[in-house]
């Protein structure tokens, strides 16, 4: 038997698991096709361009953008620092005071029934309209733009955070009570556990509207900045440098985005280990 057993073929090894090739062909999906997509909106912009021979200060090729970026990257970098800080600052003030508000307006029914239908009022109001004032009140230094950044996107961190911490289970909260759990520790380890993927949606849109702000707070008063250099640049006709700019604009975009993307699955997972 042993000398039977030692001819026999060794087992061959065992395919993967469908599920991680699946899983990994998801994932690869997710880059490749978003990807693949703006790779076929730049090629058509591309040809069609070329093809109608459309004057550059009209709409410049892509291939010309980029050369116009490589050729005035230290200068767009000199203008991307105060902008990318500005929107980082606006959205890390928004996060708080929108956190902190709707803590109190979902914990204070006197708080909420008094102070939300303004909060929703100053909403309604078109905000490009007030950014003058804030340029009134605060000068024109990077207060107003800051001010302005976060008067139009800590709205969405409040909407998100109130509905999060209102989602709780009624039964998590009873049996919280069962247990004489104080309103401290239920919030703790019950509302904002629950309340966080809320939190981060809102926080999502919110950075995107902390950059619009202080874009156009540039528009008006900045002598630095992305905001300050597209309205240059329109004065000079120099619609590629317009499209540079605003390539960087996205660009920073998406690295906010992104970055607020991971921080909500370092949350999720430190949560959902503990």
């Amino acid at each position: 038997m042993t000398a039977d057993a030692a001819r026999l073929p060794a087992p061959a090894a065992a395919p993967a698991a469908p599920g991680a090739l699946r899983m990994l062909a998801r994932r690869s999906g997710t880059v490749l096709m978003p990807l693949g997509f703006a790779v076929s909106v730049l090629l058509l912009w591309e040809f069609l361009v070329r093809f109608y021979a459309v004057p550059t200060v009209i709409l410049p090729a892509p291939s010309v953008v980029w050369a116009r970026i490589l050729s005035a990257w230290p200068f767009l970098l000199t203008h991307l620092v105060p902008t990318t800080v500005e929107t980082v600052v606006g959205f890390l003030l928004s996060m708080i005071l929108g956190t902190t508000l709707a803590t109190f307006l979902v914990y204070g029914r006197r708080f909420r029934e008094a102070v939300y239908p303004t909060v929703v009022f100053f909403q309604l109001i078109p905000k490009i309209a007030l950014a003058p004032l804030f340029i009134v009140w605060l000068g024109i230094g990077s207060e107003s733009r800051l001010a302005f950044s976060v008067f139009i996107s800590f709205f969405p961190v409040v909407i998100a955070t109130m509905a999060g911490l209102r989602a709780v289970p009624p039964d998590m909260l009873r049996l919280c009570r069962s247990l004489t759990a104080t309103e401290a520790q239920v919030f703790a380890a019950v509302r904002f556990p629950y309340a966080l993927p809320y939190i981060f949606s809102g926080m999502k849109i919110a950075v995107t509207f902390a950059m619009i702000g202080v874009i156009v707070g540039e528009f008006i008063t900045a002598q630095a900045g992305l905001g300050y250099l597209i309205l240059f640049a329109s004065s000079q006709a120099e619609t590629p440098l317009i499209l540079a700019s605003i390539a960087t604009l996205c660009v920073i975009g998406l690295v906010l985005y992104g970055a607020v993307a991971l921080a909500e699955k370092a949350m999720l997972r430190w949560y959902g280990s503990a």
